[in-house]
């Protein structure tokens, strides 16, 4: 899998601690070439814990080709990295993905040669000594045809690079859950060695792996990578709801709020109104949310 080219320009360096702010807006890709394989595909499907338990053949074709392969729908947020945006005046291991926003105009082929146009919406500034909210919005089109595969925004969140002068503003109102007990749930354990898979797919970051700087960096233990997470919940609904039809997923929003770590059970909680699926996932272990406010829409 080849994720988008880094875009370069001047800017003020990391350890300034401070977003230069027309550099980040100023940023942006055109017609960036990216694709992936079914190698890519497959192993993000075995991140995500797919055919893990050898009992349930269905998720089998999302992990072997014997079939016609199945592509995961949350596999599209991690065809894009955000190098691009790397020369902005930030340390990009202090930047996570805390919202994203999918649709889907069409299901994942299980390869693809693709090409994106990625450009910066907005910038907020939290204040000096604390973090700036980065929002960016991105279109991926088939290669061959320029037929758009995918749209998807993202909201960054930057650690200790506020005080730029940019504007506070509003982030995006996240989708609001019902008030009520669940229609749904379905409980996923996951494995110790899930995050060192997901790692495979070309996010490096060490954090990931490395409990001892994990822990300098915040946490109880090296987590697994959110968009690991973000498979899992996706999995609940194509198990509980979806009977594994991955074509029925047009939309998967969601917001990252807090992590989970390998060999916690994620419990994703689901409320259905027609084609909308409302959702979060829960650590019941630790009495944690660590995905809310979920919105999937169904195609149809």
């Amino acid at each position: 899998m080849t994720a988008v080219r880094k875009h370069t320009h001047s800017g003020n360096a990391a350890n300034d601690m401070s977003l230069d702010y027309d550099a980040v807006l100023a940023a942006g890709l055109t017609d960036a070439p990216c694709h992936y394989g079914d190698r890519a595909a497959m192993l993000y499907a075995l991140a995500a814990g797919f055919a893990g338990n050898g009992e349930d053949g269905a998720e089998l074709d999302y992990a072997f080709e014997g079939r016609a392969l199945k592509t995961v729908p949350t596999l599209a947020a991690v065809l894009l990295d955000n190098r691009f945006l790397d020369d902005c005046g930030w340390d990009a291991g202090k930047v996570a993905t805390v919202d994203q926003r999918l649709e889907l105009y069409r299901p994942l082929p299980p390869a693809a040669e693709l090409h994106a146009d990625r450009r910066v919406v907005a910038a907020l500034d939290h204040g000096k000594g604390k973090g700036a909210s980065v929002l960016v919005e991105s279109e991926v089109r088939m290669a061959k045809d320029g037929t758009v595969l995918f749209t998807l925004s993202n909201t960054l969140l930057a650690r200790g690079v506020g005080g730029f002068g940019g504007p506070q503003g509003e982030l995006p109102l996240p989708h609001q859950l019902p008030e009520r007990e669940p229609d749904l749930q379905c409980d996923l354990p996951s494995h110790a060695t899930q995050s060192l898979l997901y790692r495979l797919l070309g996010d490096r970051n060490p954090v990931y792996a490395d409990d001892a700087l994990a822990r300098r960096h915040g946490y109880d233990r090296a987590p697994l990578h959110e968009q690991c997470t973000a498979g899992m919940a996706c999995r609940a609904i194509l198990k509980t709801i979806c009977e594994y039809d991955f074509t029925l997923i047009a939309g998967f929003d969601l917001r990252f709020t807090a992590p989970m770590y390998p060999g916690e059970i994620l419990t994703t909680e689901m409320w259905q109104v027609r084609n909308i699926v409302s959702f979060r996932g829960v650590v019941r272990a630790r009495n944690a949310v660590v995905i809310d406010n979920g919105r999937c829409a169904l195609a149809g």
